[in-house]
């Protein structure tokens, strides 16, 4: 009898559907993440160690058309995968890959309509929640090459799995919807982040204006570039796979290197209530900057590096006016565990702001510094 956990009748169905290449042993939950159901499933030959896999399933909340989602999914990885092997790596590392299913479909639906994958496990690997200074430059590294190797993939043939996940402007809207319904009479006591959105309305079309200009070009984007997002190698403890490519859509370069400096570059928690405790670093947004750089090897555009400091100011910006929208909304998005939270996620969100206006200019200095 192998061991599964809880929605018993749905794992074994789902099991069912592949070979495996050994005695399967059983599945378990894995990772920390809150959006998929994400299960390490493990098989056990007669000699040998344990083969393992990693099976998850889509949420269809956040995911809505999950078939589009797997499109990109398979599109990215083959891509991927074909690059990796012109330059002599291993794609069974240097990048996710899918395990069909008996009938040889990528990926398999349930009885209840929920979509599951099946990935081989990379081994010798890690997954870390914090970051060091080197860890934090590996994983600029590692995403850095992402958008290197993904630079010749059309990336207007990717499907949008969170429509205007990234468009600031569709965001402020949304905010200013929220603010004029004020549907919880919470705006009064919010004037000064309120005040603080508004001031720097013009900031928000800053880089789509330089999307529709050509300034900035259209790209094949991660859109949640956080640390654990990548797979550290145990041995070289260099990034060796960006994994969690459900977000990957048509997007700005700017917007992956600013979400990293955003939660990276600083030391606070995400809803610190003591503002004097949560500062940007500008050494950290430095380790960064080099790694992100040295991993896209010159791919980057005059513009694209021109823009870094603004990406990194309006992902942190976004995100406040996220939090902002959602506190007035009635905290239905943000998952809280107090009354404020979210409106103290907003304060940290734009006192990182403040601290990267004050620091802008060395912001631009330090890219200019390693862009040559």
């Amino acid at each position: 009898m192998i061991y599964i956990p809880e929605n018993d009748t749905i794992i074994r169905e789902v099991l069912a559907a592949y070979d495996f290449p050994a005695t399967l042993m059983g599945a378990v939950r894995y990772g920390q993440g809150h959006i998929n159901d994400t299960f390490c499933i493990v098989c056990q030959p007669q000699e040998g160690d344990a083969i393992r896999f990693i099976l998850q399933g889509l949420s269809s909340a956040a995911f809505p058309h999950p078939e589009e989602l797997m499109e990109n999914f398979i599109g990215i990885t083959s891509y991927l995968r074909n690059k990796v092997i012109a330059n002599g790596g291993d794609p069974m590392r240097e990048t996710l890959s899918l395990v069909n299913t008996k009938d040889g479909k990528p990926y398999y639906t349930d009885s209840n309509g929920k979509v599951w994958r099946l990935t081989p496990f990379i081994e010798n690997t890690d997954c870390f929640q914090k970051a060091t200074p080197e860890l934090f430059e590996a994983s600029a590294r590692a995403f850095g090459r992402f958008q290197r190797m993904l630079g010749g993939y059309p990336a207007e043939t990717l499907h949008e799995t969170i429509v205007n996940f990234h468009n600031t402007e569709d965001r402020l809207a949304k905010f200013e919807a929220a603010l004029k319904a004020d549907k919880h009479g919470r705006a009064a006591e919010v004037l000064e982040e309120v005040q603080f959105v508004l001031d720097r309305r013009a900031d928000c079309s800053v880089a789509l204006d330089a999307l529709r200009s050509g300034k900035l070009p259209l790209r094949v984007t991660h859109n949640d570039t956080k640390l654990n997002n990548i797979l550290i190698d145990r041995d070289t403890h260099e990034g060796i796979c960006v994994i969690d490519l459900d977000t990957t859509m048509p997007g700005l370069s700017i917007n992956d290197f600013g979400d990293s400096i955003r939660f990276g570059a600083n030391h606070s928690a995400e809803d610190e209530k003591d503002l004097s405790k949560v500062n940007f670093d500008i050494d950290l947004y430095e380790v960064y900057t080099r790694g992100f750089i040295e991993g896209a090897e010159g791919s980057l555009t005059a513009g694209e590096l021109e823009y870094l400091p603004w990406g990194a100011k309006l992902m942190t910006l976004e995100c406040g006016i996220r939090f902002l929208t959602d506190y007035l909304d009635g905290d239905h998005y943000f998952r809280i565990h107090y009354p404020e939270q979210n409106l103290d996620r907003c304060r940290t969100q734009f006192k990182l702001v403040r601290d990267m206006e004050e620091q802008f200019e060395a912001m631009a200095a330090v890219v200019a510094k390693y862009a040559k």
